[in-house]
Protein backbone atom coordinates (compact mmCIF):
# COMPACT_ATOMS: atom_id res chain seq x y z
CA UNK A 1 0.00 0.00 0.00
CA UNK A 2 1.23 3.90 -0.27
CA UNK A 3 2.21 5.47 3.06
CA UNK A 4 0.90 8.76 3.57
CA UNK A 5 2.23 10.44 6.75
CA UNK A 6 0.48 13.18 8.14
CA UNK A 7 2.43 15.18 10.75
CA UNK A 8 0.19 16.76 13.32
CA UNK A 9 -3.43 15.91 14.23
CA UNK A 10 -4.76 19.77 14.79
CA UNK A 11 -8.44 21.34 14.57
CA UNK A 12 -7.56 21.44 10.58
CA UNK A 13 -6.90 18.07 10.59
CA UNK A 14 -10.30 16.36 10.88
CA UNK A 15 -11.53 16.30 6.87
CA UNK A 16 -7.70 15.99 5.74
CA UNK A 17 -7.67 12.62 7.54
CA UNK A 18 -11.16 11.49 6.49
CA UNK A 19 -11.17 12.37 2.65
CA UNK A 20 -7.35 10.01 3.10
CA UNK A 21 -9.38 7.08 4.97
CA UNK A 22 -12.36 7.32 2.90
CA UNK A 23 -10.39 7.11 -0.40
CA UNK A 24 -8.00 4.51 1.32
CA UNK A 25 -9.59 1.42 0.27
CA UNK A 26 -10.19 2.72 -3.75
CA UNK A 27 -6.51 4.56 -3.78
CA UNK A 28 -4.73 1.62 -1.94
CA UNK A 29 -3.42 4.15 0.73
CA UNK A 30 -2.53 3.61 4.38
CA UNK A 31 -2.32 6.33 6.51
CA UNK A 32 -0.04 7.40 8.82
CA UNK A 33 -0.48 10.00 11.56
CA UNK A 34 2.00 11.20 13.85
CA UNK A 35 1.43 13.64 16.68
CA UNK A 36 3.11 14.33 19.95
CA UNK A 37 -0.09 13.84 21.70
CA UNK A 38 -0.75 10.40 20.43
CA UNK A 39 -4.45 10.40 21.66
CA UNK A 40 -5.26 13.22 19.28
CA UNK A 41 -4.03 11.23 16.17
CA UNK A 42 -6.26 8.09 17.58
CA UNK A 43 -9.33 9.91 17.82
CA UNK A 44 -9.10 10.73 14.34
CA UNK A 45 -8.37 7.74 12.95
CA UNK A 46 -10.65 5.68 14.85
CA UNK A 47 -10.08 1.74 14.61
CA UNK A 48 -9.52 2.20 10.97
CA UNK A 49 -8.31 -0.76 9.07
CA UNK A 50 -5.86 1.15 6.54
CA UNK A 51 -4.30 3.60 9.39
CA UNK A 52 -2.32 3.80 12.24
CA UNK A 53 -1.24 6.57 14.94
CA UNK A 54 2.31 6.96 15.96
CA UNK A 55 3.64 9.21 18.58
CA UNK A 56 6.36 11.59 16.51
CA UNK A 57 7.82 14.76 18.69
CA UNK A 58 9.03 17.06 15.45
CA UNK A 59 12.08 17.85 17.17
CA UNK A 60 13.39 14.10 17.57
CA UNK A 61 15.61 13.72 14.95
CA UNK A 62 15.58 10.14 14.68
CA UNK A 63 11.92 8.95 15.58
CA UNK A 64 10.85 11.85 12.17
CA UNK A 65 13.21 10.72 9.96
CA UNK A 66 12.10 7.09 9.95
CA UNK A 67 8.70 8.21 9.53
CA UNK A 68 9.58 10.59 6.53
CA UNK A 69 12.12 7.91 5.22
CA UNK A 70 8.97 5.09 5.79
CA UNK A 71 6.39 7.36 4.06
CA UNK A 72 5.44 7.68 -0.22
CA UNK A 73 4.45 11.50 0.65
CA UNK A 74 5.00 13.53 3.65
CA UNK A 75 1.87 16.24 4.54
CA UNK A 76 2.97 18.73 7.35
CA UNK A 77 -0.01 19.83 9.61
CA UNK A 78 2.18 21.36 12.16
CA UNK A 79 2.81 25.02 12.89
CA UNK A 80 4.44 26.60 9.74
CA UNK A 81 8.01 27.11 11.96
CA UNK A 82 8.35 23.50 11.89
CA UNK A 83 7.87 22.66 8.31
CA UNK A 84 11.36 23.68 7.40
CA UNK A 85 13.03 20.22 9.57
CA UNK A 86 10.67 17.84 7.89
CA UNK A 87 11.54 19.25 4.75
CA UNK A 88 15.03 19.02 4.57
CA UNK A 89 14.20 15.14 5.52
CA UNK A 90 11.88 15.00 2.64
CA UNK A 91 14.96 16.22 0.08
CA UNK A 92 17.21 14.13 2.39
CA UNK A 93 15.18 10.93 1.61
CA UNK A 94 13.43 12.00 -2.04
CA UNK A 95 9.55 12.33 -0.73
CA UNK A 96 7.28 14.82 -1.91
CA UNK A 97 6.04 17.69 1.05
CA UNK A 98 2.23 19.29 1.05
CA UNK A 99 1.48 22.03 3.76
CA UNK A 100 -0.72 25.03 4.01
CA UNK A 101 1.56 27.29 5.25
CA UNK A 102 3.00 30.69 3.46
CA UNK A 103 5.92 29.85 2.00
CA UNK A 104 9.01 30.93 4.75
CA UNK A 105 12.54 32.11 2.93
CA UNK A 106 14.15 28.80 4.59
CA UNK A 107 11.48 26.59 2.68
CA UNK A 108 12.26 28.82 -0.65
CA UNK A 109 16.50 27.94 -0.35
CA UNK A 110 14.92 23.99 -0.99
CA UNK A 111 13.42 24.74 -4.32
CA UNK A 112 16.32 23.73 -6.21
CA UNK A 113 17.32 20.67 -4.89
CA UNK A 114 13.52 19.78 -4.85
CA UNK A 115 13.37 20.43 -8.56
CA UNK A 116 16.61 18.57 -8.87
CA UNK A 117 15.56 15.41 -7.22
CA UNK A 118 11.52 15.83 -9.24
CA UNK A 119 9.77 16.74 -5.77
CA UNK A 120 6.84 18.78 -5.21
CA UNK A 121 6.74 21.18 -2.52
CA UNK A 122 3.31 22.02 -2.69
CA UNK A 123 2.63 24.99 -0.03
CA UNK A 124 -0.25 27.52 0.14
CA UNK A 125 -2.91 25.04 -0.33
CA UNK A 126 -5.23 25.27 2.64
CA UNK A 127 -7.99 28.10 2.93
CA UNK A 128 -6.12 31.34 2.96
CA UNK A 129 -3.41 30.87 1.63
CA UNK A 130 -4.89 28.02 -0.56
CA UNK A 131 -8.47 28.14 -2.04
CA UNK A 132 -8.01 31.94 -1.99
CA UNK A 133 -4.99 31.34 -4.73
CA UNK A 134 -6.69 28.54 -7.25
CA UNK A 135 -10.20 30.36 -7.36
CA UNK A 136 -8.43 33.72 -7.76
CA UNK A 137 -5.89 32.03 -10.74
CA UNK A 138 -9.15 30.44 -12.60
CA UNK A 139 -10.39 33.91 -13.04
CA UNK A 140 -7.26 35.76 -13.60
CA UNK A 141 -6.72 32.75 -16.06
CA UNK A 142 -10.45 33.09 -18.11
CA UNK A 143 -9.97 36.77 -18.03
CA UNK A 144 -6.40 36.55 -19.58
CA UNK A 145 -7.11 33.96 -22.08
CA UNK A 146 -10.47 35.99 -23.52
CA UNK A 147 -8.35 38.98 -24.16
CA UNK A 148 -8.73 41.16 -20.61
CA UNK A 149 -6.55 42.95 -18.87
CA UNK A 150 -6.42 42.64 -14.88
CA UNK A 151 -6.37 46.36 -13.38
CA UNK A 152 -8.09 45.28 -10.12
CA UNK A 153 -8.26 42.60 -7.67
CA UNK A 154 -9.27 42.47 -4.01
CA UNK A 155 -10.00 39.44 -2.17
CA UNK A 156 -10.83 38.63 1.60
CA UNK A 157 -11.54 35.82 3.48
CA UNK A 158 -12.93 35.76 7.09
CA UNK A 159 -13.34 32.66 9.74
CA UNK A 160 -16.07 33.56 11.75
CA UNK A 161 -19.15 31.75 13.17
CA UNK A 162 -22.37 30.46 11.62
CA UNK A 163 -25.37 32.78 11.86
CA UNK A 164 -27.30 29.78 13.64
CA UNK A 165 -24.16 30.14 16.04
CA UNK A 166 -23.89 33.81 16.41
CA UNK A 167 -24.79 34.11 19.80
CA UNK A 168 -22.53 37.04 21.31
CA UNK A 169 -22.38 40.83 20.50
CA UNK A 170 -19.17 40.58 19.02
CA UNK A 171 -20.57 38.44 16.17
CA UNK A 172 -17.75 36.06 16.42
CA UNK A 173 -15.76 32.60 17.85
CA UNK A 174 -12.08 31.15 17.21
CA UNK A 175 -12.42 29.37 14.56
CA UNK A 176 -8.68 29.25 14.29
CA UNK A 177 -5.57 29.38 16.37
CA UNK A 178 -6.43 32.23 18.95
CA UNK A 179 -2.92 33.44 19.41
CA UNK A 180 -3.00 34.08 15.80
CA UNK A 181 -6.39 36.18 15.77
CA UNK A 182 -5.10 38.35 19.04
CA UNK A 183 -1.62 39.07 16.69
CA UNK A 184 -3.15 40.13 13.82
CA UNK A 185 -1.69 42.79 11.77
CA UNK A 186 0.82 43.39 13.87
CA UNK A 187 4.67 42.89 12.85
CA UNK A 188 4.52 45.45 9.74
CA UNK A 189 2.57 48.52 7.97
CA UNK A 190 -0.17 46.63 5.60
CA UNK A 191 1.23 47.64 2.05
CA UNK A 192 -1.48 47.33 -0.83
CA UNK A 193 -1.91 49.40 -4.12
CA UNK A 194 -4.71 52.10 -5.08
CA UNK A 195 -5.20 53.17 -8.20
CA UNK A 196 -1.51 52.95 -9.29
CA UNK A 197 -0.31 54.38 -5.53
CA UNK A 198 1.47 52.76 -2.86
CA UNK A 199 -0.64 53.32 0.51
CA UNK A 200 0.12 51.85 4.10
CA UNK A 201 -1.87 51.57 7.18
CA UNK A 202 0.54 51.52 10.32
CA UNK A 203 -0.93 48.73 13.09
CA UNK A 204 -2.61 51.32 15.09
CA UNK A 205 -4.84 52.65 12.18
CA UNK A 206 -5.26 49.15 10.75
CA UNK A 207 -9.00 48.29 12.65
CA UNK A 208 -10.43 51.64 11.92
CA UNK A 209 -9.74 51.69 7.96
CA UNK A 210 -12.43 49.52 7.06
CA UNK A 211 -14.57 48.72 4.07
CA UNK A 212 -17.91 47.43 3.45
CA UNK A 213 -18.99 44.22 1.53
CA UNK A 214 -22.24 42.89 1.04
CA UNK A 215 -22.69 38.74 0.43
CA UNK A 216 -25.93 37.26 -0.45
CA UNK A 217 -28.00 35.32 1.62
CA UNK A 218 -25.48 36.61 4.88
CA UNK A 219 -25.57 40.28 5.03
CA UNK A 220 -23.15 42.59 5.50
CA UNK A 221 -19.68 42.68 6.57
CA UNK A 222 -16.50 44.83 7.02
CA UNK A 223 -12.17 43.99 5.93
CA UNK A 224 -9.42 45.13 7.24
CA UNK A 225 -6.02 45.24 5.26
CA UNK A 226 -3.87 41.94 5.46
CA UNK A 227 0.13 42.65 6.23
CA UNK A 228 1.53 42.59 2.23
CA UNK A 229 -0.75 42.29 -0.61
CA UNK A 230 2.26 43.22 -2.87
CA UNK A 231 4.05 40.46 -2.56
CA UNK A 232 1.21 38.69 -5.07
CA UNK A 233 1.55 41.07 -7.80
CA UNK A 234 4.65 38.91 -8.87
CA UNK A 235 2.88 35.45 -7.89
CA UNK A 236 -0.19 36.32 -9.71
CA UNK A 237 1.37 38.38 -12.92
CA UNK A 238 0.20 41.07 -12.27
CA UNK A 239 2.47 43.49 -14.36
CA UNK A 240 0.18 46.47 -14.82
CA UNK A 241 -2.45 46.26 -12.28
CA UNK A 242 -3.87 49.08 -10.71
CA UNK A 243 -5.64 48.02 -7.25
CA UNK A 244 -4.18 45.15 -4.97
CA UNK A 245 -5.84 44.25 -1.70
CA UNK A 246 -6.02 41.82 0.34
CA UNK A 247 -8.36 41.73 3.67
CA UNK A 248 -9.70 39.69 6.20
CA UNK A 249 -13.66 39.73 6.85
CA UNK A 250 -15.62 40.27 9.90
CA UNK A 251 -19.09 40.98 11.09
CA UNK A 252 -19.75 44.83 10.76
CA UNK A 253 -18.68 46.33 14.41
CA UNK A 254 -16.01 44.11 15.31
CA UNK A 255 -13.07 46.01 14.14
CA UNK A 256 -14.22 49.84 15.73
CA UNK A 257 -14.48 47.19 19.24
CA UNK A 258 -10.74 45.08 18.83
CA UNK A 259 -9.52 48.64 18.02
CA UNK A 260 -9.61 49.52 21.79
CA UNK A 261 -7.70 46.22 23.07
CA UNK A 262 -4.94 47.88 20.45
CA UNK A 263 -5.15 51.54 21.88
CA UNK A 264 -4.78 50.06 25.65
CA UNK A 265 -1.93 47.91 24.15
CA UNK A 266 -3.98 44.92 25.58
CA UNK A 267 -2.36 43.17 21.44
CA UNK A 268 1.74 43.70 22.98
CA UNK A 269 3.24 40.83 22.80
CA UNK A 270 6.27 42.25 23.75
CA UNK A 271 7.27 42.27 27.36
CA UNK A 272 5.45 40.09 30.22
CA UNK A 273 3.42 41.47 33.42
CA UNK A 274 4.75 41.41 36.30
CA UNK A 275 2.79 38.89 39.06
CA UNK A 276 0.56 38.37 36.23
CA UNK A 277 -0.37 34.85 37.49
CA UNK A 278 -2.09 37.00 40.46
CA UNK A 279 -3.93 39.31 38.97
CA UNK A 280 -7.76 39.37 38.84
CA UNK A 281 -9.46 40.09 34.85
CA UNK A 282 -9.92 43.41 36.65
CA UNK A 283 -6.67 44.03 37.93
CA UNK A 284 -5.25 43.36 34.54
CA UNK A 285 -7.43 45.97 32.64
CA UNK A 286 -6.55 48.65 35.47
CA UNK A 287 -2.79 48.03 34.74
CA UNK A 288 -3.38 49.75 31.66
CA UNK A 289 -5.26 52.71 32.67
CA UNK A 290 -4.11 55.94 34.69
CA UNK A 291 -3.93 55.87 38.48
CA UNK A 292 -7.23 57.50 40.64
CA UNK A 293 -8.09 57.31 44.23
CA UNK A 294 -11.59 57.94 43.59
CA UNK A 295 -12.69 56.69 40.36
CA UNK A 296 -13.91 53.15 39.21
CA UNK A 297 -11.71 51.10 36.50
CA UNK A 298 -14.86 51.03 34.39
CA UNK A 299 -14.83 55.13 34.53
CA UNK A 300 -11.29 55.18 33.86
CA UNK A 301 -11.71 53.23 31.15
CA UNK A 302 -14.68 54.66 29.44
CA UNK A 303 -12.76 58.02 29.50
CA UNK A 304 -9.40 56.71 27.92
CA UNK A 305 -10.59 55.86 25.44
CA UNK A 306 -13.69 58.12 25.38
CA UNK A 307 -16.48 55.66 25.12
CA UNK A 308 -20.17 56.99 26.04
CA UNK A 309 -22.04 54.38 28.27
CA UNK A 310 -24.64 53.52 25.90
CA UNK A 311 -22.27 52.96 23.00
CA UNK A 312 -22.77 49.45 21.85
CA UNK A 313 -18.88 49.15 22.02
CA UNK A 314 -19.09 49.29 25.84
CA UNK A 315 -21.80 46.41 25.54
CA UNK A 316 -19.02 44.05 23.81
CA UNK A 317 -16.49 45.04 26.42
CA UNK A 318 -18.66 43.77 29.13
CA UNK A 319 -19.93 41.08 27.87
CA UNK A 320 -16.36 39.44 27.69
CA UNK A 321 -16.49 39.89 31.72
CA UNK A 322 -12.98 41.75 31.57
CA UNK A 323 -14.13 43.73 34.84
CA UNK A 324 -14.31 40.39 36.39
CA UNK A 325 -12.69 40.71 40.19
CA UNK A 326 -13.57 37.19 40.75
CA UNK A 327 -11.85 35.82 37.42
CA UNK A 328 -8.30 35.02 37.47
CA UNK A 329 -5.69 35.64 34.68
CA UNK A 330 -3.63 32.81 36.54
CA UNK A 331 -0.32 32.52 33.90
CA UNK A 332 2.71 33.37 34.84
CA UNK A 333 4.51 35.59 33.35
CA UNK A 334 2.68 36.56 30.82
CA UNK A 335 2.17 38.75 27.95
CA UNK A 336 -0.66 41.52 27.73
CA UNK A 337 -1.50 39.77 24.46
CA UNK A 338 -1.49 36.20 26.12
CA UNK A 339 -4.09 37.62 28.85
CA UNK A 340 -6.42 38.80 26.49
CA UNK A 341 -5.93 35.20 24.79
CA UNK A 342 -6.96 33.85 27.85
CA UNK A 343 -10.03 36.61 28.52
CA UNK A 344 -11.19 35.62 24.93
CA UNK A 345 -11.46 32.33 24.99
CA UNK A 346 -13.73 32.21 27.97
CA UNK A 347 -16.01 33.51 25.56
CA UNK A 348 -15.08 32.96 22.08
CA UNK A 349 -14.62 29.11 21.75
CA UNK A 350 -16.97 26.98 19.58
CA UNK A 351 -19.49 25.05 21.76
CA UNK A 352 -19.92 20.93 20.79
CA UNK A 353 -22.96 21.99 19.49
CA UNK A 354 -21.59 25.56 17.40
CA UNK A 355 -20.81 25.69 13.80
CA UNK A 356 -18.25 27.82 11.99
CA UNK A 357 -18.79 29.57 8.64
CA UNK A 358 -15.94 30.87 5.82
CA UNK A 359 -16.84 33.34 3.97
CA UNK A 360 -14.50 34.47 0.42
CA UNK A 361 -15.09 37.30 -1.61
CA UNK A 362 -12.69 38.09 -4.51
CA UNK A 363 -13.19 41.65 -6.80
CA UNK A 364 -11.74 41.28 -10.40
CA UNK A 365 -11.56 44.59 -12.36
CA UNK A 366 -10.42 44.16 -15.86
CA UNK A 367 -9.78 45.96 -19.20
CA UNK A 368 -11.59 44.44 -22.57
CA UNK A 369 -11.95 46.45 -26.11
CA UNK A 370 -11.15 49.80 -24.21
CA UNK A 371 -14.22 49.54 -21.26
CA UNK A 372 -14.00 47.94 -18.21
CA UNK A 373 -15.57 45.16 -16.59
CA UNK A 374 -16.00 43.76 -12.78
CA UNK A 375 -16.90 40.36 -11.59
CA UNK A 376 -17.45 39.39 -8.01
CA UNK A 377 -17.62 36.08 -6.51
CA UNK A 378 -18.26 34.58 -3.30
CA UNK A 379 -17.82 31.54 -1.01
CA UNK A 380 -19.78 30.26 1.75
CA UNK A 381 -19.19 26.95 3.78
CA UNK A 382 -20.55 25.95 6.97
CA UNK A 383 -19.32 23.61 9.61
CA UNK A 384 -20.69 21.07 11.03
CA UNK A 385 -19.93 21.09 14.58
CA UNK A 386 -16.52 21.75 16.52
CA UNK A 387 -15.22 18.88 15.24
CA UNK A 388 -15.99 18.59 11.29
CA UNK A 389 -15.73 22.68 11.20
CA UNK A 390 -15.84 24.74 7.79
CA UNK A 391 -12.12 25.54 8.70
CA UNK A 392 -10.82 22.29 8.82
CA UNK A 393 -12.85 21.74 5.31
CA UNK A 394 -11.81 24.28 3.32
CA UNK A 395 -8.12 23.55 4.65
CA UNK A 396 -7.59 19.67 4.87
CA UNK A 397 -10.00 19.05 1.69
CA UNK A 398 -7.34 21.22 -0.68
CA UNK A 399 -4.23 19.41 1.63
CA UNK A 400 -5.90 16.14 0.83
CA UNK A 401 -6.75 16.36 -2.60
CA UNK A 402 -3.08 17.84 -3.28
CA UNK A 403 -1.68 14.86 -1.50
CA UNK A 404 -3.38 12.66 -4.03
CA UNK A 405 -2.81 14.06 -6.52
CA UNK A 406 0.62 14.72 -6.60
CA UNK A 407 0.98 10.30 -5.41
CA UNK A 408 -0.73 9.81 -8.90
CA UNK A 409 1.18 11.73 -10.75
CA UNK A 410 -1.76 14.46 -11.91
CA UNK A 411 0.51 17.35 -10.18
CA UNK A 412 4.10 16.72 -12.03
CA UNK A 413 5.90 20.07 -11.90
CA UNK A 414 8.71 19.58 -9.45
CA UNK A 415 9.85 22.29 -7.04
CA UNK A 416 8.71 24.75 -3.73
CA UNK A 417 5.12 26.43 -5.09
CA UNK A 418 2.15 27.81 -4.37
CA UNK A 419 -1.10 26.49 -6.21
CA UNK A 420 -1.62 28.61 -8.85
CA UNK A 421 -1.36 26.89 -11.98
CA UNK A 422 -3.96 24.85 -13.74
CA UNK A 423 -2.31 21.96 -13.40
CA UNK A 424 -3.05 22.22 -9.88
CA UNK A 425 -6.30 24.05 -9.39
CA UNK A 426 -8.89 22.95 -12.05
CA UNK A 427 -9.29 19.26 -11.28
CA UNK A 428 -9.11 20.32 -7.16
CA UNK A 429 -11.94 23.44 -7.44
CA UNK A 430 -13.90 20.77 -9.45
CA UNK A 431 -13.87 18.31 -6.84
CA UNK A 432 -14.36 20.82 -4.33
CA UNK A 433 -17.58 21.40 -5.55
CA UNK A 434 -18.38 17.56 -4.93
CA UNK A 435 -18.42 18.58 -0.83
CA UNK A 436 -20.06 22.24 -1.04
CA UNK A 437 -17.15 24.82 -1.43
CA UNK A 438 -17.50 26.60 -5.22
CA UNK A 439 -18.17 30.36 -5.94
CA UNK A 440 -20.69 32.22 -6.86
CA UNK A 441 -20.04 34.65 -9.45
CA UNK A 442 -21.40 38.12 -10.48
CA UNK A 443 -21.10 40.64 -13.06
CA UNK A 444 -21.50 44.17 -11.70
CA UNK A 445 -20.49 47.92 -12.79
CA UNK A 446 -17.00 48.66 -12.49
CA UNK A 447 -16.36 50.68 -9.60
CA UNK A 448 -12.10 50.97 -9.49
CA UNK A 449 -11.37 51.16 -6.02
CA UNK A 450 -13.06 53.78 -3.90
CA UNK A 451 -14.61 52.13 -0.51
CA UNK A 452 -11.53 53.19 1.81
CA UNK A 453 -10.24 56.25 -0.07
CA UNK A 454 -7.10 56.83 1.66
Amino acid sequence: MRKILVIGSGKSASYLIKYLLDKSDSENLHIIVGDIKLSNAKKLIGDHRNANAIALDVFDASSREKAVQNADIVVSMLPARFHIEVAKDCITFGKHMVTASYVSEEMLKLNKPAIQKGLVFMNEIGVDPGIDHMSAMQVIDRIRDNGGKIILFESFTGGLVAPESDNNLWNYKFTWNPRNVVLAGQGSAAKFLQEKSYKYIPYNRLFRRTEFLEVDGYGRFEAYANRDSLKYQTAYGFKDIHTLYRGTMRRVGFSRAWNIFVLLGMTDDSYVIEDSENMSYRDYVNAFLPYSPTDSVELKFRHALKIDQDDIVWDKLEELDIFSETKMVELQRATPAQILQKILMDSWTLSSEDKDMIVMYHKFGYEKDGKRYQIDATMVTIGEDETYTAMAKTVGLPVAMATLDILNGKIKTPGVQIPISKEVYEPILEELKDYGIQFTEKEVPYLGYNPLNA
